[in-house]
């Protein structure tokens, strides 16, 4: 069964490797779809084990699917924070428009992955940094301003633990 498994991490790992480079490329031509064969064969063999680390491969399947619907939701509120901070960034007042602070959020998730998931999609928000993450889901982060500190945990952490089914 473990070479069955193999097999199967390392067929899934390719395809999504060479899904990736045939976007990433652009490229169609015989000489470019070689190259991405070999390199995405190789980059397998190596680290098939490592991208792919549970034996629930449905799991991992709905989770990869669930990224992909989840990151363009990310980049859209990236934008946001983005138009939210650029007055305050660009105010000659900037000391009277931040209020910055440290606050507390815990998280009902209990998986490690969908943790750190939210702690990274909390940082690459504008604003917005976590600092502290504990395996119990206790998170500290820094606010610049109470706009941003009421926003939390908000509907990302609705949306992490909706991809995570926690």
């Amino acid at each position: 069964m473990k070479t069955q498994q193999r097999i199967i991490t390392f067929c899934l790992t390719f395809s999504i490797l060479f899904l990736f480079w045939v976007i990433f490329s652009g490229k169609l031509d015989i000489f470019h779809i070689s190259l991405g064969v070999f390199s995405c064969l190789l980059v397998s063999w190596v680290t098939s084990d490592l991208l792919i680390v549970t034996s629930d491969i449905p799991r991992f399947i709905r989770l990869f699917i669930g990224f992909i619907l989840y990151i363009p939701w990310l980049i859209w509120q990236i934008v946001l924070s983005t138009i939210h901070m650029l007055p305050i960034i660009f105010s000659p007042d900037i000391n009277n428009k931040i209020n910055p602070k440290i606050i507390k959020i815990r998280s009902k998730m209990r998986d490690n992955v969908g943790l750190v998931t939210f702690a990274n999609s909390i940082t690459l928000t504008p604003g917005t940094i976590t600092v502290a993450l504990n395996m119990y889901g206790d998170m500290a982060v820094h606010a610049i301003d109470d706009e941003c500190a009421d926003s939390l945990p908000g509907d990302m952490g609705k949306k992490v633990e909706t991809l995570f089914r926690e």
